[in-house]
């Protein structure tokens, strides 16, 4: 047996191809992610391993502007470097800072342009730098760049670099470039060195320092060190070994690819799911094409399970032969990522690509257990092929029992799937979505159950279209596309789970982004938005340089801060009275917004009224300084999801802040004339041209808030494109076995007189009659899913009303024709180029 199924695949080399391809896909994707997340993470490890190869304790502390988190001082560096073993014990003070490109914009992504101290030893040299240029930084008013940056910003030693901290923006003179593999740097930043005691003006105080790393003499214990050293320290600081650090380091590493590698193996778990249809549906009709040669097989002796295993031996190695071509293509798919990162900006470690056997058996377990799982069932209905059918032509075909108990089946488990999604939309939160992702996967497998039950009557619709159009073609496609229900079926549902997921996603992308864009329109009255590209929080000067710029009628920070009252905490912004409601759409609902400029303060009407205040109300509060007081509620107002509950004046603000630099996140601002260029370049000038600050007007503000799901929106697709290309194989494969199959009837419609041209018309009809079917499936239960799961997360979006993206749902529908026509080009040309003599001879 094991010989006659290695000729089986042999003999049918040319009618596996298009299942070799799928598992090779599917196993591609796998081996792929997992050798891509691997060489990600031994990469990122090893470069933090190597960023504390010299470190023998480190101290890392919350220093801020405040007595509570002091920082280390000079003194205590000092005791450090006095104890036995210690050879050197360096500072560190860290903080945003961001480079001007030669246009004057941010080089890097914000989040990541970091500025730091220089920190040379006795001999001139920081261990944490390699200088290809000039040196370090040596007193106030240079600064050294990575190499990247100075490449990116086209400096040289020597050059003004403008650099832009909290504060306001300022000209240094470039002293050197260096190398580094400084985390930020890697990830797309960039990095500015400054002499220390200009660091820690701009990010601390003046003898502070933030971190400090301690080297030890050869021979050393490294937890000796720590014990000694930990007494030393003051109450907020932590030490850890360079060791123990770096070892908590690979495992963040580890632990945040994690969540990556879910997603992309989640993908490729549906890219497989999809190609089980295809896997079985070709070993179906293998099967069906051989009843003679199994059934003789049977009669001369060979037993049910001889048959069976023969059949999944054929899977098997179909399976083995996918696996090793696809975990091929996976490794490249690896490198591809790899090398696409960097393109991105992503700067990755040089390292070895990391193929681990994690990695190679998943591949193959994969790959293998997938086409045997898919080839079960029709090696089970080939086993029970009767001797007796060798004598005739007869395939087994389904018993009206079989068909009855299936659809009964696909009933009921579609019902209970409808009722856990529409439930799962009426209970609403986690626990709604919960119920919902198990309603649907009983539901899409209870429609795939049903899909051949399903296919006659929706395909019957338009048999009269069909016909009316394209004639005796039109009607032989139709035909033809209901004469088998199972492979009708098993081949559109390949389709309808891709569509269904890309429908559900695009449903709920749309519908999420028109409500976000709603909040955005509704809520806001000002013309630009100004915020800092870091986001941290933008400097008092920025707010006083623009109170003076031309063409601004009204200006108002949002800065944080809080209250407490009854020892609940509520957060506050903190305002500007006056010019507040200019810029934000603000509902009075009682009292006058107008009693912040005597100080009192506006609540927002759900908070009011859960607490049971009103508008005239005395209460008494905690401030953000911990010292108490009273304040009146002026107003109460419908909330804006743009502000805090409490709204405050900024005076107010200022007087309780616990830190010494007030943290303004954003700065709103109404223009005369709206937007405009003169405008917003009057506020670029009043801000001293800062790369660092960011200038958005009502469409940028409306971008950035639904710009991260229309980049969502594109990745899903990209990835459920594995999926749907999978499933497109899937449709080639059933025309040309089918047509294969129908030798006999091609050549008997040619000999009675359909030419060629209609002969590849029908094939192709009935391609596009199955491809839309699995579509209109899948973009039906789509919606549905899309409805359901909007349900759920309409409680915390204000003006959630749901939108179905009629223009996207007819581009689907129109690609799911395109990929009727493209994968029935190759089986409509075999069908259109079969001799009609030799044809009406083939059995």
């Amino acid at each position: 047996m094991f010989r006659t199924a290695l000729r089986n695949v042999l003999a049918h080399k040319a009618r596996l191809l298009m299942t070799v391809l799928a598992v090779m896909l599917g196993v591609a994707f796998v081996s792929g992610t997992l050798v891509f997340t691997d060489t990600l993470g031994n990469a990122f490890s090893k470069q933090s391993a190597k960023s504390y190869d010299n470190v023998a304790v480190s101290v890392e502390t919350y220093a801020g502007d405040d007595e509570k988190t002091p920082g280390i001082d000079e003194a205590t560096l000092e005791k450090i470097r006095g104890l036995d073993g210690v050879t050197s014990a360096t500072g560190r003070v860290d903080g945003f800072a961001g480079v001007a490109d030669p246009d004057g914009k941010l080089i890097g992504n914000g989040w990541s342009n970091t500025g730091a101290n220089f920190a040379p030893g006795k001999d001139g040299k920081d261990a944490q730098y390699a200088f290809v240029e000039g040196s370090g930084p040596a007193k106030n008013g240079s600064v050294a760049l990575d190499k990247d940056t100075a490449s990116k910003g086209e400096y040289k030693v020597g050059d003004p670099v403008r650099v832009a901290t909290n504060g306001p923006v300022k000209e240094y003179t470039l002293s050197g470039i260096f190398t580094t593999e400084d985390g930020a740097v890697n990830a797309g930043g960039s990095l500015v060195l400054f002499d220390t005691p200009t660091a820690q003006k701009l990010y601390l105080k003046p003898g502070v320092f933030q971190n400090a790393t301690v080297s030890a003499a050869s021979g050393v214990s490294d937890q000796k060190l720590l014990d000694e050293i930990e007494p030393l320290l003051p109450k907020d600081a932590t030490a850890q070994t360079g060791k123990a650090l770096a070892d908590q380091q690979a495992k963040d590493i580890e632990s945040g690819l994690t969540s990556l590698n879910t997603m992309l193996l989640a993908f490729a778990g549906i890219a497989l799911f999809v190609g089980i249809f295809l896997i079985a549906n070709t070993f179906t009709m293998l099967i069906a094409q051989r009843t003679r040669e199994l059934a003789l097989m049977r009669a001369i002796g060979a037993t049910r399970r001889q048959v069976k295993r023969s059949v999944l031996l054929e899977a098997a190695f179909v399976g083995v032969l996918a696996s090793v071509i696809g975990f091929l293509l996976g490794l490249g798919l690896a490198t591809g990522l790899r090398s696409a990162m960097g393109v991105m900006g992503g700067k990755i470690p040089a390292g070895p690509l990391v193929v681990s056997p994690t990695a190679v058996i998943s591949a193959f377990a994969v790959g293998v257990l997938i086409t045997v799982l898919a080839a079960w069932l029709p090696a089970r209905r080939a086993a029970k092929i009767a001797p007796v059918a060798a004598m005739s032509s007869v395939h087994a075909t389904a018993s009206v029992k079989s068909l009855v108990v299936r659809n009964s089946i696909g009933g009921v488990i579609t019902l209970l799937g409808s009722a856990g999604i529409v439930g799962g939309a009426a209970t609403g939160g986690t626990s709604g979505r919960q119920l919902v992702a198990a309603g649907a996967f009983f539901a899409l497998i209870g429609v795939i159950i049903l899909i051949p039950l399903l296919s006659r009557p929706v395909i019957a619709l338009v048999r009269p279209l069909l016909k009316k159009v394209f004639g005796v073609s039109g009607k032989l496609a139709s035909q033809n596309a209901v004469r088998n229900p199972r492979r009708t079926g098993a081949t559109a549902s390949a389709l309808a789970i891709g569509l269904t997921l890309v429908t559900g996603i695009s449903v709920l992308g749309v519908t999420l982004g028109q409500a976000i864009d709603k909040m955005t329109t509704d809520n806001i009255k000002a013309d630009y938005l100004i915020s800092m590209a870091s986001g941290d929080s933008l400097d008092e000067s920025a707010l006083t340089a623009l109170s003076k710029a031309d063409g601004i009628s009204a200006l108002s920070p949002q800065q944080a801060s809080s209250v407490e009252v009854d020892g609940e905490y509520h957060s506050a912004s903190g305002v500007t009275p006056g010019d507040v409601e200019k810029v934000f759409a603000l509902t009075t609902e009682s009292g006058s917004l107008a009693s912040l400029k005597d100080g009192q303060v506006a609540v927002g009407s759900k908070t009011a009224k859960s607490n049971g205040w009103k508008a005239g109300d005395t209460l008494p509060v905690t401030f953000e300084d911990e010292k108490k007081g009273e304040v009146t509620i002026g107003a109460t107002y419908k909330e804006n999801e743009f502000l805090s509950p409490f709204v405050i004046p900024k005076e107010l603000a200022d007087q309780h802040s616990a830190s010494t630099r007030p943290e303004i996140r954003e700065i709103w601002i109404k223009a005369d004339g709206g937007a405009s260029k003169a405008n917003e370049q009057s506020i670029v000038n009043a801000l001293g041209d800062n790369p660092a600050m960011s200038v958005m007007d009502r469409q940028d503000i409306r971008d950035m808030f639904g710009g991260f799901i229309n980049t969502a929106l594109n990745i899903m697709y990209g990835l459920l494109a594995m999926a749907l290309l999978i499933a497109v194989l899937g449709v080639v494969n059933t025309l040309a076995m089918s047509v294969f199959e129908r030798q006999q009837e091609i050549g008997m419609l040619r000999a009675i007189g359909l030419d060629r041209g209609r002969v590849k018309r029908m094939i192709r009809l009935e391609a596009v009659v199955i491809s839309v079917f699995g579509a209109v499936i899948g973009v039906g239960l789509g919606v549905f899913l899309g409805w359901a799961i909007g349900r759920t997360l309409s409680a915390d979006i204000p003006g959630y009303a749901l939108v179905i993206p009629w223009d996207r749902l007819g581009i689907f529908l129109l690609l799911a024709g395109l990929v009727g026509v493209l994968a029935s080009l190759w089986p409509a040309r075999s069908a259109a180029k079969l001799n009609m003599l030799t044809a009406i001879k083939t059995e």
